[in-house]
Order: C-alpha cells, then structure tokens, then sequence
C-alpha cells in the first residue's frame, strides 16, 4: 500500500511538471536584429562552417500543421495528453486514439514546404551538418534531410508499453479501419482543427463509439505512438545523437521554435557553452532570444528563401 501510495505521488508530481512545461509563456525578452545584418549574419555563420539545424514546429505550419505557441497555436484551444494521463488513465489513452485515428490520416498526407526542401538542400551542399528536429511529422525525411535527429520521436512508429513490439501506424490504421467500419465518414473534419500531436477534438459519444485494437504480439491495448510526451524524458539515445551532431557543428540555427521545453533548449546551453554562435529564425519569442548572436524576427520560409539566394545555393 506504501509502495502504491508513493508510485501515485510520484505520477502526480510528473503530470504537475508535465502542466507548468505545456502553460509555459515565453515573452519577449530581446530586440530582434535588423533583417539585413541577420541575414548576413546567419549567412556568414554557415559559410564559416557546417551549423547544426535545431527545428521546432515553426517549419511545419506552411504544410498545414498548427505550431503550439505560435498566434494561432494549437495551445490556445487544447492542451495536450501528458505521458502519465495516456499511461495510468485508460479513458484518457482511449479517448486519444479515438480522436488520433480521425486526424492522422491528414498529418500523414502533409506534404513538406520549402523549409524542409531548404534545409535538406542545406546539408547536401555541405552548410549543415544535419538536423535535430522536435516535430514528430516525418517531413525533414520525406524532404530528404539524411543526417536527422527525431528528438522527440515520430508518429510513424506505434510501440507497446506492456511488451515493447513495434508496429508501423500504417498497419495499425488498417487494423483499427477494420474494428470501426463507417466510423471515419461519420465524422466532419475541418483540417484547420488537427494538433500538432495528431488529433482531433470528437464528442463524448463518438470517443465511446470507438474500438480500440491490441497489441500484435501480445493483446495489450497499451499502445503509445512512439512519441516524447509532456512529462516524459527524451530517450538516452536520440539525446546522445543530438550531442554528436553537435560536436560536429561550428554553429548552431534555431528554426521554428520558441525553445519552450528543455529538450531543444539544451541543445542551445551546450552550444553557447562550447562557445559556439547561435542564431534564431522564428516569428515569436523564444527562451534563448537573449542569448544568441542574430535573433530574426520572422516568417521562416521568407527567411530561408532569402538565405539561399544570399548562399547562391
């Protein structure tokens, strides 16, 4: 019962900390610099050297995927699950998949924008030594960035908690067509309405409408798309990739992310540790703006348009 009761306090101080990090507000804290001398900066920057691309959800949302802190960001109307409601709450992880499997389906036909070509173009000519992204939209891949670091994972990959096996979310999106026939058409979607995380919200009696299938390998429904959630830590390995891929790195290059979350402000610490520069290209404040050598205050595919004409590239 003690054991019980100390397992309960400790998920409850989690999802508590899960809730601080998602309500964060990030304010101004800098002035920006001049387009002109950020553009030439950040150009300079990645002639001296290969940077390290840190991307945020800023470099998505020209592909129709909402950004969380942005003007018109998802967190405004809806807060996302944290890691200790989807593993200790079963109506919580049912009603996810629920509302996962209506908006999946649009995240996956999300195509990538000139960010994503721009960044990948980037690294072929040798000005990246790669990307550490924290969206979980596959579209550095499928742009063709190769050197790439899926900080906080990607919804490509389902995993169970109870046994570890693996499924693409391709075949579990079958599987669950199967268990909810004419589920999918019963549904109005407005495609402005997906999160970033790949849901959508649904009404009481279509969540309780919905079948939930098991694991492949051993029944559980304890299924979990193979994400970082709030409230949960960035698995050892992807963070030791992001280190490597630094050290590699002369500078670093924020793109699209206001660094609200310790996983991708990290990245930024270190590099100002090592003594590195930092740049930022984003369209609202971000936790490191005080801190970096050239904060450009806007639009992200602009700015990359500008950046390779300034690069001949």
């Amino acid at each position: 019962m003690e054991s019980t009761a100390l397992d309960d306090a400790r998920i409850g101080a989690a999802h508590r900390a899960a809730l601080r990090s998602i309500g964060r507000v990030v304010e101004e804290t800098a002035e920006p610099t001049p387009p002109g001398e950020a553009l030439e900066g950040i150009a300079g920057m990645l002639e001296a050297g290969p940077a390290l691309a840190l991307t945020g959800a800023g470099v998505s949302t020209d592909s129709g995927i909402p950004d969380y802190r942005g003007p018109r960001g998802s967190l405004r109307n809806h807060r996302p699950m944290t890691y200790q409601e989807f593993r200790h709450d079963e109506a919580a992880s049912h009603r996810y998949w629920a509302r996962s499997f209506v908006g999946w389906r649009l995240m996956n036909r999300a195509l990538p924008n000139r960010v994503h070509y721009a960044l990948a173009e980037l690294e072929q000519e040798g000005r990246l030594s790669g990307v550490v992204t924290q969206n979980v939209d596959g579209l550095h891949a499928r742009a063709g960035s190769r050197r790439l670091v899926t900080l906080h994972g990607d919804l490509e990959t389902i995993v169970c908690l109870h046994c570890g096996a693996v499924e693409d979310r391709t075949h579990l999106d079958l599987r669950l067509r199967e268990l909810n026939p004419g589920y999918l058409e019963s549904v109005e979607l407005d495609p402005s309405q997906v999160n970033p995380d790949g849901d959508v919200e649904l009404t009481e009696d279509r969540v309780e409408r919905f079948r939930m299938a098991g694991c492949l390998a051993c029944g559980s429904r304890l299924l979990k798309p193979d994400v970082v959630y709030f409230g949960e830590p960035v698995p050892p390995a992807r963070k030791a990739a992001g280190s490597r891929m630094l050290a590699d790195s002369a500078s670093v290059l924020v793109a699209g992310s206001s660094l609200a979350v310790m996983s991708g402000l990290r990245i930024v610490l270190d590099a100002l540790r090592q003594g590195k520069p930092v740049a930022v290209v984003n369209g609202g404040p971000g936790r490191a703006d005080a801190r970096v050598s050239y904060l450009w205050r806007t639009p992200v595919a602009p700015a990359f348009d500008a950046l390779l004409d300034r690069l001949d590239l």
